[in-house]
């Protein structure tokens, strides 16, 4: 086996998890050992978690492979995006980020960076959902 360096990154969204690896290649991704392509069901999907990788013009220069698991496809591929930024942090790190052309000023203007903390609201007694009361009846 080559001695490949490894950028690593976790991502987390809703209730899902994502374990990204990432390893200098021709910009092949696998997610759960299966392609991108094959693994998500739509084209915005995947067109969401290759952002991170697009603004920073890294498209074609990693090897990505992620573990995710929890939650459903939309909640793993946002975990999946903050792994990728994660990681592309680690590998951009001995640049200075003060520099204009830092990942980390470019990923933070365009906001991936940040963790998305929405989460569920809880099911309240009295209600059909968190907020949803039974329909009124006045008679």
């Amino acid at each position: 086996m080559t001695n490949k360096k490894v950028y690593m990154g976790t991502g987390r969204r809703k209730t899902s998890v994502a374990r990204v690896r990432m390893t200098p290649g021709k910009g092949k991704i696998t997610i759960n050992g299966k392609d991108v392509h094959e693994y998500l069901p739509f084209p915005t999907l995947i067109m969401d978690l290759m952002q991170p990788l697009e603004v920073t013009g890294t498209k074609d220069k990693f090897d990505i492979e992620i573990d995710a698991f929890g939650g459903g496809f939309s909640g793993q591929t946002g975990a999946a995006r903050l792994g990728i930024a994660r990681a592309l942090l680690q590998f951009d790190s001995p640049n200075d980020e003060k520099r204009e052309d830092s990942f980390r000023r470019i990923l933070k203007a365009n906001g991936f960076i940040t963790r998305d903390a929405r989460e569920k609201e809880r099911k309240k007694y009295g209600l059909k959902k968190a907020r949803r009361a039974p329909q009124f009846s006045k008679r």
